[in-house]
C-alpha cells in the first residue's frame, strides 16, 4: 500500500516537471540547444521502462549540462532548477 502512494506521488512529481519541461522547450526566447535538451529530458521522463528514480536521475543530468551554458536566459535557468529540485526527491 506504501509503495503504491509513493508511486503515485513520484508520477505526479514527474508530471508536474514534464509541464514545466514542456514550457521551456516550446518557448521560442530559449536558444535552441536548450530547448532541445529540455525536450530530450521531458522524453526521458517519459519512457516507461525505467524506474521513475532512474528516469528522474537521466534527467536531471541531462538539465545538469545544459544549465553550464552561459547563453540560458535567467527565467529559464530557475524553471529548470525547479524542476531538478522536484525530481530530485523521487527515489527508488
Amino acid at each position: 500500500m506504501v509503495r503504491k502512494k509513493k508511486l503515485q506521488e513520484y508520477e505526479e512529481r514527474i508530471k508536474q516537471a514534464s509541464v514545466v519541461l514542456g514550457e521551456v522547450s516550446e518557448d521560442t526566447t530559449t536558444p535552441r540547444n536548450i530547448r532541445r535538451a529540455a525536450k530530450n529530458s521531458l522524453e526521458v521522463l517519459q519512457t516507461t521502462e525505467y524506474t521513475p528514480a532512474v528516469r528522474a536521475s537521466n534527467a536531471i543530468s541531462i538539465m545538469d549540462e545544459i544549465l553550464q551554458d552561459p547563453n540560458m536566459p535567467p527565467y529559464t535557468r530557475v524553471k529548470l532548477w525547479n524542476v531538478m529540485s522536484i525530481l530530485e526527491a523521487i527515489k527508488d
